[in-house]
């Protein structure tokens, strides 16, 4: 890759990780607050996680998936090859469109709330605290979150393909504050605390799509109601939309099953899942979810004009970066799992045993993280390509392991008496990204459609031999629970500080002696 694309992608990818480290900073300062300030003990916020998992559904179907997915190429072909007054007609149709179909599919999931608590959680049904009818009041609420969401999605689609990562990157930090703001200032005025996370989610939705509004205005974009259903640039759209909802569809229809199973799981197990998730979310979300965002835009511009060159490198630089930064993130989350957990949320109605539970699913999720990041990059190599039946495929494959791994593995420890039943949840989930990895890399590498640069190799074995010298550094700490848990906040903190400073100081110190680094990946 030439020198200044190099530093551009990099540059790019820095400023949409430092975005999302902030914006996960305060969703962690959210979810510390969740736990730190509203009781779990009637499974409240098992109540609260079930509603929310319903527009979650659907966000990251049509928004985050096959929306985005199918716009950028299709956007960046307008760019290069349409006028200005095409583009913009483009944007107000289909925009126009999917609002359409937004607000249908918000009007029905209000409607029928409490059906999807049935069939999503059907665990709840006998539940003593009446759980079931807590989530289909706060679905009600969460529903028409998924509206403004989706459009948000969209919103950060255009800008991502005119090079505006910063915006779409800083926005969730305003949900998330929103939603801190609910927890300590507004929960108390309700006598069930969680109406106010789903209040707060539904008002931080419209307030992050206003926010994302603004830009367009200065660049001349904003949509305006234009419905025509028959646009080519929206026919394009259904067409590559269709087997990406698919594939979504599988793989978020598998977190609803594992939400079903866990619905029958002692009272927890929910929350847990969901706490470790999102502490596996943040190495994705900054690095795999980073990359991929700076990458799609680019490598479909670069298909588009045929420039097999800058397109192969592009995908090499964005897998070696990816390799470099996976497996430290994958070791630390595993051997960190409890003294960041203590440090973070161990307070007030978040008690040592949510700390070992959480911890036990955080590191068999943290066990498959390099297959998801690995996946998130190999991705855009289809979707640039306009080919969403095969990544449909490799999911679709994964998916079915997962569903017979979540029911095996969970009988399992059921049958050998294991205290954390819910581990063999996540675990099903990390084997199934391996798996998707795998299917996803050898077609690509059988089918020449990407050429996968020998070096690649080279970093992966100097990382894995960086790693293992950090994690012997690691376990010469003091990581035993009892000594965290008789710390104060600010010396957990510390503690914390210094072992992960110096745990990443000497990670990239052997590559630097090793000759690698993030700046100098060719």
């Amino acid at each position: 890759m030439p020198l200044t694309k190099k530093h551009k992608f990099f540059k790019n990818t820095a400023v949409v990780s430092i975005f999302t480290m902030i914006s996960r900073v305060f969703g962690y300062i959210r979810d510390a607050a969740i736990f730190i300030f509203i009781s779990n003990t009637n499974g409240a916020l098992d109540a609260f996680f079930v509603a929310f998992r319903v527009p979650n559904f659907f966000r990251r179907i049509f928004g985050e998936g096959a929306l985005s997915t199918a716009y950028i190429p299709i956007l960046s072909d307008y760019k290069n090859n349409k006028n200005k007054n095409e583009i913009k007609n483009f944007i107000d149709s289909s925009i126009t469109t999917l609002s359409i179909i937004l607000l249908g599919i918000s009007f029905i999931g209000v409607v029928t709330a409490p059906i999807l608590i049935y069939i999503i959680a059907p665990g709840f049904i006998n539940s003593e605290f009446g759980q079931s009818e807590l989530s289909g009041n706060l679905l009600r609420i969460t529903f028409p979150y998924m509206l403004f969401i989706c459009l948000t999605a969209v919103v950060a689609s255009i800008l991502n393909t005119y090079e505006n990562f910063s915006v779409p990157a800083v926005t969730p930090v305003i949900l998330n504050i929103i939603l801190i703001l609910s927890v300590i200032y507004v929960s108390p005025y309700f006598n069930e605390p969680v109406y106010a996370l789903a209040w707060g989610l539904l008002f931080g939705g419209l307030v992050q799509l206003t926010f994302q509004l603004y830009p367009l205005i200065r660049m001349g974009l904003f949509p305006k109601y234009k419905f025509n259903k028959k646009h080519p640039g929206i026919k394009k759209i259904k067409e590559l939309m269709l087997p990406v909802i698919f594939g979504s569809s599988v793989t978020q229809i598998n977190l609803i099953f594992d939400t079903i199973i866990a619905s029958f799981l002692i009272t927890g197990s929910i929350s847990w899942l969901y706490m470790s998730d999102r502490f596996i979310e943040l190495p994705l979300a900054l690095f795999g979810i980073s990359i991929a965002t700076v990458l799609l835009p680019k490598l479909s511009e670069y298909h588009s004009k045929s420039d097999a060159e800058s397109y192969n490198s592009t995908m090499n630089w964005g897998l070696k970066l990816s390799t470099i930064i996976s497996l430290p993130s994958c070791i630390g989350l595993i051997l960190l799992a409890e003294p960041i957990l203590i440090t973070l949320l161990q307070y007030r109605e978040f008690s040592i045993n949510d700390v070992h539970m959480t911890a036990m699913s955080l590191m068999a999720f943290a066990l498959g993280l390099p297959g998801m990041i690995g996946a998130k990059i190999l991705i855009t190599n289809y979707y640039s390509r306009k080919d969403t039946k095969y990544p449909v495929k490799a999911a679709l494959i994964a998916v079915v392991f997962n569903f017979i791994l979540n029911i095996a593995l969970v009988l399992y420890l059921i049958n050998i008496d294991f205290k954390g039943v819910h581990v063999g949840l996540a675990l099903a989930t990390s084997i199934s990204a391996y798996i998707n990895f795998y299917y996803l890399f050898r077609n690509a590498f059988k089918t020449k459609i990407l050429i996968i640069d020998k070096s690649v190799l080279n970093i992966l074995l100097k990382s894995i031999l960086a790693s293992i010298i950090m994690t012997i550094l690691i376990l010469c700490f003091d990581l035993d629970v009892n000594s965290w848990v008789n710390l104060n906040f600010l010396e957990r903190i510390k503690n914390l500080f210094i072992i992960v400073s110096s745990s990443a100081i000497i990670y990239l110190a052997i590559l630097y002696v090793l000759k690698i680094s993030p700046k100098n990946i060719k």
